[in-house]
């Protein structure tokens, strides 16, 4: 298939371009560095699919033009789905695939780091000694052990956090409206949220994004979490409120932050701003807190997941030229 490939860094040329070869490149992927929208579908043209990413946007009015030029496949590098219009899809006969699962083990330790970092304040022991300040003051972390650790999400992704918490010598509830029969015998304790944001110490997000996880953390939850708590979020921007956490660090009711992901990111992330005033007034904010740690979403970003990215990816591109199903569709619920 000719297949237009947006939102295309290095990176993913690479990924893509390997998986090609060792499918005996049976497509012909053209890259693009544009974000996927309304403005730029245009580009296209003469493509039976499209390969999106998390930021860009697959909206009716985009998939509307996609449909007009001839597109019948969005095949998404990403497992989130939330920002393509799956009613509109199916109404225009465009099948939607993901890459449900690239490597849970990437975004667990990558939360991880995140909760070390925090914790140790290391972001900040690094620019103090590149300094020549060697002090240790407002330096004091706590140890890990014992702490409790609440697991927001239990898929793989979470799972795979919980255990590794679990080798830490935490303790760790958990919610998720489905529970793993494995983390409960390995220690993982099942509770409603109410009770988890009450009592844990660090709070981490893995869910997808629904209307009802929407502002999971809005300002209610902060007001339920223990004082001084840990709030870390891989999962998806959106399940934060950022005013409410924002006022939350303020109270100090929120004692570390640390993000991969944030609400309005696109147009943020995976570009090089350093040259340009940023002109999200609230992630400007949220920088000049010296207890919050952000990256630009790179939780994702290891050797081993991109090499599945591209896989599963191509896989699902082949598979809907030959059956008209990619191989891990995205279904409309309800």
């Amino acid at each position: 298939m000719d297949v237009a490939v947006f939102s295309t860094k290095p990176y993913d040329r690479a990924c893509l371009d390997a998986a090609n070869a060792a499918a005996g490149r049976p497509h012909a992927l053209r890259y693009l560095e544009p974000r996927l929208g309304q403005a730029t579908a245009v580009l296209a043209d003469g493509a039976g699919a499209v390969c999106a990413f998390v930021n860009d946007e697959l909206d009716a009015a985009t998939l509307a033009a996609l449909a007009a030029q001839g597109v019948r496949l969005a095949a998404l590098r990403c497992a989130g789905f939330n920002n393509v219009d799956l009613a509109a899809a199916a109404a225009l006969g465009i099948a939607v695939g993901r890459v449900p699962a690239y490597s849970p083990d990437a975004v667990a330790e990558h939360t991880v780091a995140l909760i070390l970092a925090l914790n140790r304040k290391i972001h900040r022991a690094y620019n103090r000694v590149r300094e020549g300040n060697f002090a240790l003051d407002g330096l004091l972390g706590f140890d890990l052990k014992d702490r409790v650790v609440g697991v927001v999400g239990t898929g793989r992704i979470g799972a795979a956090v919980a255990r590794i918490m679990l080798g830490f010598g935490c303790q760790v509830p958990a919610f998720d409206p489905v529970e793993e029969a494995g983390l409960a015998a390995a220690g993982v304790r099942y509770v409603p949220l109410p009770e988890l944001l009450a009592v844990a110490d660090i709070v981490t997000l893995h869910c997808p994004l629904t209307p009802e996880t929407r502002h999971l953390i809005d300002a209610a939850a902060v007001a339920r979490m223990r004082p001084g708590v840990m709030l870390v979020n891989t999962s998806r921007g959106a399940l934060v409120d950022t005013a409410a956490v924002i006022a939350g660090l303020k109270s100090g009711r929120i004692g570390y932050l640390g993000l991969d992901v944030y609400e309005e990111e696109a147009g943020l992330f995976f570009e090089d701003l350093s040259g340009q005033v940023i002109q999200d007034d609230v992630f400007t904010r949220l920088l000049t807190f010296p207890n919050v740690l952000v990256t630009a979403h790179q939780a994702f970003f290891t050797a081993e997941a991109l090499a599945a990215i591209g896989e599963v990816t191509i896989g699902n591109i082949s598979e809907f030229e030959a059956t008209g199903v990619p191989r891990f569709p995205v279904a409309r619920s309800g």
